[in-house]
């Protein structure tokens, strides 16, 4: 599989909002969302005006000239905010490309560009019972806190620290 991963350019930032969509959690046994959902504040935040924010930062996955992955950080009052010098990570792969190592490369990339400006972490919110859980474990992500999101779900707060290598561990 010939993929390229990459930093976003402002042409792709349209994509954002497919992608925050397909990031979307849906539990076994329920249904997914209409895809207007993602026009609700507490979602549309993610990628509202992206690439006008400090630590507004995102890399791409490109195959054969297709975004197949999107992981990107925003220094944003949304579910993962922990202060106003820690990006707050967001990360879609689609659904047909997911457990290929998409998902790490992206991240992985991610991590050194932010570490590249000046970060020294980066949050997330994650639901409890969402495999990817365990995926950001395994990428250097511990567990901090714990809140309710704006349905009802039970999340995670993470945090990873970024190092100078910012892979895993």
């Amino acid at each position: 599989m010939n993929i390229i991963i990459k930093e976003i350019t402002e042409t792709e930032y349209p994509q954002l909002e497919n992608f925050i969509y397909t990031a979307i959690y849906i539990p076994p046994g329920e249904e997914p969302p209409q895809r207007n959902v993602i026009f609700d504040p507490e979602i549309y935040i993610y990628v509202d005006g992206f690439g006008s924010k400090p630590g507004d930062c995102g890399v791409v996955a490109n195959q054969e000239g297709k975004i197949i992955g999107i992981a990107w950080t925003r220094i944003i009052p949304a579910y993962g905010h922990l202060d106003d010098n820690t990006p707050e990570l967001a990360i879609s792969v689609l659904p047909e490309y997911r457990g290929q190592n998409v998902g790490s490369r992206l991240m992985i990339k991610l991590f050194e560009l932010l570490y590249k400006r000046g970060y020294k972490r980066t949050s997330l919110s994650v639901q409890k019972d969402n495999p990817a859980a365990r995926f950001y474990q395994r990428l250097g992500y511990v567990i901090t806190g714990e809140k309710l999101d704006h349905v009802g779900h039970e999340d995670y707060i993470m945090v990873k620290e970024l190092t100078p290598s910012a892979g895993i561990g």
